[in-house]
This record gives structure tokens, sequence and C-alpha cells, in this order.
């Protein structure tokens, strides 16, 4: 899990689209904190903390600690909008994270150990089938990313969630053994595969058919 941050932040009085606008016009970003059963806050944020927040990597999978009138409220970013021109944040929801408390959130797949693969040392392409995975994991501990080993991996060969180690405490929450990635054949293996497929097909059938002919030499 990535270290908390914290950011400072003002209530916001007034709320609606024309009270968002005037707060982004002065360089602030509103956001809405809510849940742990406690009415939600209208909050004003520091728009170039949240930009680099937001485009540094981990920002929804890492704890906020928002000051908001001397009082720090632990959060988990759960949603965000983007300027579609310019890319700047517009507005983040947080929810508020109580003591013992679980979350359900997306966590990234890092793939590691390539060069241990037989099936890449070969050619091999790696089909990332899911490059996150969501997970139900304690408030305290949630993981930057897992991890993925593609030792002994051959062309063909699937990798399953089930492959997979968890954290302590941290599940998955689809209840079925998914794909993760598996080992694509690259276009000239796939040929040789192709041509030695049909070389025994053809093989066997001359074989049936000198098997029929003697049967019937003999007859």
């Amino acid at each position: 899990m990535g270290a908390n941050y914290q950011l400072t932040a003002t209530v916001r009085e007034k709320v609606g689209k024309g009270a968002a606008r005037a707060v982004r016009r002065q360089g602030l970003i509103p956001a809405v904190i809510y849940g742990g059963k406690e009415p939600p806050i209208a909050i004003s944020l520091s728009g170039r903390d949240v930009y680099f927040k937001i485009h540094g990597g981990g920002f929804m999978t890492t704890v906020a600690e928002i000051e908001v009138d001397g009082k720090t409220i632990r959060t988990l970013p759960k949603d965000y909008q983007l300027d579609p021109v310019t890319d700047q944040p517009i507005h983040v929801d947080f929810a508020r994270l109580t003591a013992g408390s679980t979350v359900t959130v997306e966590i990234p797949v890092h793939f590691e150990n390539d060069s241990a693969s037989p099936g890449i040392r070969r050619g091999g392409v790696l089909n990332v089938v899911r490059h996150r995975v969501e997970l139900e994991c304690p408030a305290e501990e949630i993981p930057s990313h897992i991890t993925a080993d593609l030792t002994g991996l051959d062309i063909n060969d699937s990798l399953h969630i089930s492959s997979i180690d968890l954290p302590a405490g941290v599940k998955v929450t689809i209840d079925r053994d998914f794909t993760i990635a598996t080992i694509a054949a690259p276009a000239g293996i796939k040929e040789e595969i192709r041509q030695a497929a049909e070389a025994a097909a053809s093989g066997e059938a001359e074989e049936s058919e000198a098997e029929e002919a003697e049967g019937e030499s003999k007859e």
C-alpha cells in the first residue's frame, strides 16, 4: 500500500453547478466526503495538489487524510472527473473510512519473471486479460498492487487468480478462478504448430490406409 497522504480542505457553504464553477475559478476543486454513517461534507481542495495526486498514480488505492476545520478525516477516493480538454480534475468523491472497515478497490496487477517463462523466451507474447483485479481489503491494508509470477509458463499456458498470493485479509470479489493472462504464440510459431499438426494428421492417415491395404491383401 502506498503511504497515506494529507490534504487540507475548506467547507463549501454553497453547492450546485454555479457554486462549483466559482470554486474552480479560484484554482480549487469541489469535492464531497460521504459515508461512515455521517452526513456528507461538501469541500474545496487545492487544484494543484489534487492534480498531482491523481496523475502521480495510485490515487484510487491510497488513503487520503483530509483536514477539515481542524479535524482529520480518513478517506479513500471513490471517483473523480477530469476536464476532457485540459485533463484537469473538476470533481472528486471521497468515502470515509472507519476503524475495522473493509473497502472494495481495483488493484493493478504487476507481472514479473518474464525471463523465466519458456514461452516468452521462445517468442511468445504476454496477453494480459486483466490489468486490474477487484479486491476486498481491510481499510488499513490496501495493497498497492498484486504480483503475477510468469515463471514456468509456456506457450498457450494460462495464469489464473488462484496462482497469485494475496496479502492476509484480502480476497477476490469474483467467485471463480478467472484468467489473469496467457502466453500467446507468435505468428511464426503458430504456423509451425499448424504444420506439425497437419503432418501428424497426414501421417496417421497414411498409416491407416496402409493398415487397410494390408488387411485387404490378407483376405
